[in-house]
């Protein structure tokens, strides 16, 4: 075990108490028990289980947990698979801010940071500062500041595809809404787009992304819909069903319904009669 605790006044913003590295034995654990301060455990390799409350969670390699002051904890390493990990812990006013930045918090405390070993690294150095002479303390604390900078960068990264995600599911359902509204119209894609106020390639391309259809098949496929209703009116023409769909020509219309359906709409008509 590599251990380091930390011999300085603390600041006001953020302290560090201790950190360290540890290869546990099979089984070994720690807790029931609580901390005064904040605990970061990071998992470099084997497996293990942490508890907090009624909640129990099955922890890797790349996974890690947060110990919150005055919560009662309890970790075991695993019998067969013991993890190996590095732990930090520290304080201050703004420590509470940066974890919930981050999205660590009592009722959220597992961390995951796997895309490279930048994590892992920074703890290594962090831990290696206890052969410093002289600007040890605070260069571990610079190293605190690292760790805690990538934690909130992957949260934001995650906040932000969400938050894309979202936006996309907004854009394409007021193309849907759009197209509901005015299939009976000449509508194209250029003016869905003008009028949602989007580049029409990228709306092309997230609408096709969500529905697996380019926005003018779903008009296509939209307005064939609504003339396979209009057909059961026996008093509508083709002509009539073809105006009242979109189409001003009856036989470009037809040609579609065709090409959708595989009849005409007059033996798509025939065939609904007699069924």
């Amino acid at each position: 075990m590599i251990q380091y605790i930390s011999k300085s006044l603390p600041t006001k913003d953020l302290y560090l108490n201790q950190f360290g590295f540890e290869q546990c034995s099979p089984g070994h654990y720690f807790g029931p028990a609580i901390r005064d301060y904040y605990l970061i455990h990071y998992i470099t390799k084997g497996k293990g289980s942490f508890r907090v409350g009624e909640h129990l969670y099955e922890l890797k390699r790349g996974q890690g947990f947060l110990i919150c002051p005055d919560a009662v904890t309890f970790y075991q390493a695993d019998k067969k698979d013991p993890w190996h990990y590095y732990w930090v812990g520290f304080n201050g006013e703004k420590a509470d801010q940066f974890l919930k930045e981050a999205n660590l918090t009592q009722e959220n405390p597992i961390l995951s940071y796997t895309k490279d070993g930048f994590f892992e690294e920074q703890f290594e150095k962090m831990c290696n500062v206890k052969n410093v002479e002289k600007n040890g303390e605070l260069m571990g604390l610079g190293y605190l500041y690292i760790l805690l900078s990538a934690l909130i960068e992957c949260n934001t990264k995650l906040d932000s595809l969400k938050t894309s995600g979202n936006k996309k599911k907004e854009y394409v359902k007021q193309v849907l809404d759009f197209i509901c509204t005015n299939y009976a119209s000449k509508i194209t894609v250029t003016e869905i787009a003008s009028v949602i106020g989007l580049n029409r390639s990228y709306l092309s391309s997230i609408f096709k992304e969500t529905t697996q259809l380019s926005i003018q098949e779903y008009i296509v496929h939209y307005r064939i819909s609504k003339a396979k209703e209009l057909l059961d009116k026996k008093e509508l023409s083709i002509g009539d069903i073809s105006r009242s769909v979109g189409y001003t020509d009856p036989l470009l219309f037809s040609k579609i319904f065709k090409k959708v359906n595989g009849v005409s709409p007059l033996n798509y008509r025939k065939k609904k009669q007699k069924t």
